[in-house]
């Protein structure tokens, strides 16, 4: 037990903390120094998706009070960038355990500090918040949400003005401001007068614009046949409904799992990552003979998709061969409307290449940031009014339509992914025969990723110390092909290791590794932001020029990345 851990938490035994706040960290004093330790050996940090951990007491927990310094931080922040206007914020909350408790509390300090606030009368997607901080032009926007994590987390997220979550130089400075903040300034007694409850009109709005955006074919959406599962998440508040407007008419919906709730009860995580969370979908497909399988997780703004394959099974796709379809499927139709060639899309360093392969195709820009979609919200902020976004996505099961929401969006996905099952099954096709087809066009790309977790304050050092150990004694090959690049994202150095050359790279850094073999492969070391996790991803490709070889090139594929991965276990 370490003497600072303990020192921060007999500070909460002061009277500036509430009764039960006192008694908690006593009990956690006299019965589990462990326990203590982990809970406030530091304090939580903005990652890539915000502030996100276990809910408890502590200054390394989800509690009133990391929330009221995050929010009073953020209201201190508001009044300085905006001294001389009328200040408001629109608020969101999930399905979590305790996720409207906390957005009310968030609610009461910012009305307490005189700031407007815009709150959703019930749970609703994370999308629909950034879509209502620009439709209602408010100064910020916050989402209580620990995403697709265990029942036992919650979280925060901040967005700016623009709808994009925050990035440099606003995160740091709003987390000045936090860092600032005693408990004793946190304004928890709200003002009333200043709190406007939003719902169905918001939903409205963003289920037209949601719609607005896909731009319809109106072909085969009585036929196409979808099972869609909210894994009892917020999704249940608009998708449905959105399908309906749409004119999707054969829609089935897991019932078990159409119940919100945030203790997740018929998986062990909600994540649509996860084959076991889309399974029972996927046997309600098999029972009624669906075409597509749609699954978003909790905060609704990722989706998950298993389509029929050649020989009728379900397969589930991964996140870059879902947003591989949905970004062919935008262009395609883009360049059928007429482009001006100020058009881009959106990536991160760890998605899979292929979608450089389908700018070239298109003639379009395809910007690259980290990880996370507040950097494709940056890029979009800084091409306004120069450029415009088609669409974008990254590997972990995100994708975004156009700009009029600024983060992903299952929302408006599931449309585009529906429109283009019926599209194809109307034209004697299938999403499957799609991918493949796109596949033969650029290359065939196959990912995979590996998630190692270390939890608590141990595991962190141990994450550190692997990143540490590749930078020292970084590996000469993979699978017996030779690293001919090393991109090194905390120096901002690509290395070329047959020439010697360096490039700096131009975006923010970060701690991320990515190796470029001989043969094409990609591999890339990186720390996850939001979980105690360190993640390797692994991408190789090939030639596919002909779809009647996608079986045995896609074995050869999958045999190599599991060769890869044995070099990392």
């Amino acid at each position: 037990m370490s003497t600072n851990a303990m020192e921060r938490a007999k500070v909460w035994l002061g009277e500036h903390y509430d009764e039960t706040t006192r008694e908690e960290v006593q009990h956690l004093i006299d019965t589990d120094l462990q326990l203590l330790e982990d809970a406030f050996y530091k304090d939580l940090e903005f990652g890539t998706g915000g502030m996100r951990g276990i809910m408890g007491v502590g200054t390394n927990r989800i509690n009133r009070y990391t929330l009221g310094a995050a929010t009073q931080g953020l209201a201190n922040y508001l009044k300085k960038q905006f001294p001389d206007k009328e200040k408001s914020v629109a608020i969101a909350y999930d399905v979590r355990n305790n996720s409207e408790l906390f957005a009310r509390i968030v609610a009461d300090i910012l009305t307490g500090n005189a700031i407007k606030v815009h709150l959703f009368e019930s749970f609703r997607p994370t999308p629909e918040l950034s879509f209502t901080v620009r439709h209602l032009k408010c100064d910020a926007g916050i989402v209580l949400t620990a995403s697709h994590n265990p029942p036992e987390y919650n979280g925060y997220k901040v967005y700016w003005n623009d709808g994009g979550q925050i990035v440099p130089p606003q995160d740091n400075e709003i987390i000045a401001e936090v860092g600032n903040v005693q408990p004793h300034q946190i304004q928890f007694h709200g003002n009333d007068r200043l709190l406007n409850v939003i719902g169905r009109e918001i939903d409205d709005l963003f289920i037209e614009a949601s719609i607005r955006n896909i731009g319809f074919t109106n072909k085969g959406k009585e036929d196409v046949k979808i099972v869609f599962t909210p894994i009892h998440g917020t999704s249940i508040a608009i998708i449905p409904e959105a399908l309906k407007r749409a004119g999707f008419t054969n829609v089935h919906i897991v019932e078990e799992q159409a119940v919100p709730s945030g203790n997740f009860p018929t998986v062990q995580s909600p994540n649509p990552e996860e084959p076991a969370a889309l399974k029972m979908a996927i046997d309600l497909a098999n029972e009624i003979d669906a075409d597509i399988v749609i699954g978003t997780d909790p905060d609704a703004d990722r989706l998950g998709i298993a389509v029929r394959n050649f020989h009728g099974k379900m397969v589930l796709l991964n996140g870059n061969q879902t947003n591989t379809v949905l970004t062919d499927y935008l262009l395609e139709q883009r360049q059928n409307d007429g482009m001006d060639g100020t058009e881009f899309i959106g990536s991160t360093i760890v998605t899979s290449d292929i979608f450089y392969d389908l700018a070239e195709y298109y003639n379009v820009e395809c910007k690259v940031g980290l990880t996370g979609f507040k950097w494709i919200a940056d890029m979009i902020r800084k091409a306004e009014g120069k450029q415009k976004f088609i669409g974008g996505g990254e590997e972990s099961f995100g994708f975004m339509v156009g700009d009029f929401v600024r983060d992903k969006d299952s929302v408006t996905s599931t449309l585009l992914a529906c429109e283009i099952a019926a599209n194809a099954k109307a034209n004697d096709s299938s999403f499957f025969e799609e991918l493949l087809t796109i596949y033969t066009k650029t290359k065939f790309y196959l990912e995979d990723l590996m998630s190692i977790t270390k939890r608590g304050k141990d595991g962190a050092a141990e994450i550190r110390q692997m990143m540490a150990d590749f930078r020292a004694n970084p590996p000469a090959s993979f699978d017996g092909s030779k690293v001919i690049r090393l991109d090194d994202y905390q120096i901002s150095i690509s290395k070329n290791l047959v020439t010697g050359e360096e490039k700096t790279i131009d975006i923010p850094k970060s701690n991320v590794l990515i190796f470029y073999t001989e043969d094409g492969s990609k591999i890339a070391a990186r720390p996850s932001g939001t979980e105690p996790k360190i993640k390797f991803y692994f991408s190789v490709k090939t030639n596919l020029d002909e779809i009647s070889d996608f079986e045995w090139k896609e074995d050869e594929l999958q045999a190599k990345i599991e060769r890869l991965k044995k070099e990392f276990n």
